[in-house]
């Protein structure tokens, strides 16, 4: 089993209601280049992963043309939330609304062959330029869902962990409390996306305590999938 990672896609229908391309040539027609790409590497058997930012519906019953369409897709595929996500509601909902066809990640994790993948959509980290008073809330809160997913994935037994953020895991150089937690809980891998145009060239990728950290937003991987596992 192959386990890929892609993040951002910004769905809005077909033909699209919100063309990205407006951010861009480079974004013409970019879901048909992701499913080219996504349909000549993934193979039944294999996981995707898919970090956030996936549907620009504002409700569930509009965000469903966008979840079929990655749903009709090759292999299992396991979502979580972006800052773009409005239509996001509880596991059971969506789990329901899709028939069960997509894994969505809240408090818990999901087991993909001998890796458990574990996820939330974290928030802007202290030392971020960006970040103020009233994000501290938000950003404890996050990491309390963090540690909620990687603590059962630990209960469960399972030794090699990855964790799938939307948010950068930190901001800058130094460390943060979701690196923290990578390292109390030895997570071998860290992807995430959220990032585009220059901040692409200062992404906060590579190894860090331990951890191997991927960026993988779909415009800063040329529309492909990256294959983590």
């Amino acid at each position: 089993m192959k386990i890929f990672a892609i993040a951002d896609t910004h769905l809005s229908g077909s033909p699209p209601a919100k063309p990205m391309s407006i951010f861009g040539d480079h974004w013409l027609d970019h879901w048909d280049k992701i499913k080219a790409d996504w349909l000549a590497r993934v193979a039944p058997a294999d996981t995707v992963l898919i970090a956030g930012d996936i549907s620009w519906a504002m409700k569930l019953p509009a965000a469903l043309a966008d979840l079929d369409e990655i749903a009709a897709l090759p292999g299992r595929k396991i979502l979580i939330r972006g800052n773009h996500d409005y239509w996001w509601q509880t596991v059971a909902k969506m789990t329901a609304a899709t028939a069960g066809r997509l894994d969505f990640l809240h408090n818990t994790f999901a087991p993909a062959g001998e890796w458990a993948v574990c996820g939330s959509r974290g928030w802007l980290c202290p030392g971020d330029p960006a970040f103020r008073a009233d994000d501290e809330a938000i950003y404890r809160r996050e990491l309390g869902r963090v540690r909620a997913s990687l603590a059962a994935a630990r209960d469960a037994g399972c030794g090699r962990i990855i964790l799938m953020l939307h948010y950068p895991p930190r901001a800058g150089t130094g460390a943060s409390g979701f690196t923290d937690l990578m390292a109390e809980f030895g997570v071998a891998i860290c992807v995430f996306g959220h990032l585009h145009n220059e901040a692409v060239n200062t992404a906060p990728v590579g190894e860090f305590n331990g951890t191997t950290h991927y960026l993988v937003s779909c415009d800063a991987l040329e529309f492909k999938l990256k294959q983590i596992v």
